[in-house]
């Protein structure tokens, strides 16, 4: 695979982010751990099936996975870095955040 291709680095980085094991995603996509750990090593590639499933997994865009041709699309990926995020916060820290952004787009 081409050296500048990084799904699989984009993949990993996910999972351990989302804390999130090997087998725990294997078991989700329905494949083996093996599978999991090829794709992280971008030894193979996973199906747009697969792919859109691990998306909504760890709550970012297909987009956001293989990146984009397209400028105008490059937002869509830091939104829902973004959103995954703002998932993880407690409610009182969502709260605050949302102050904190109104405050910020006030100036």
């Amino acid at each position: 695979m081409d050296e500048d291709y990084r799904l699989g680095e984009t993949i990993k980085e996910l999972r351990i982010q989302n804390h999130l094991t090997q087998n725990q995603v294997a078991q989700v996509l329905g494949v083996t751990p093996g599978y999991v750990s090829n794709v992280e090593n971008n030894r193979i590639a996973m199906s747009l099936h697969k792919l859109a499933a691990y998306a909504k997994l760890v709550g970012v865009s297909i987009d956001y996975l293989v990146g984009t041709a397209d400028e105008n699309y490059s937002a869509n990926g830091i939104d829902y870095e973004i959103l995954n995020e703002v998932r993880k916060l407690e409610e009182k820290d969502k709260v605050k955040l949302l102050k904190t952004i109104k405050l910020w787009r006030k100036k």
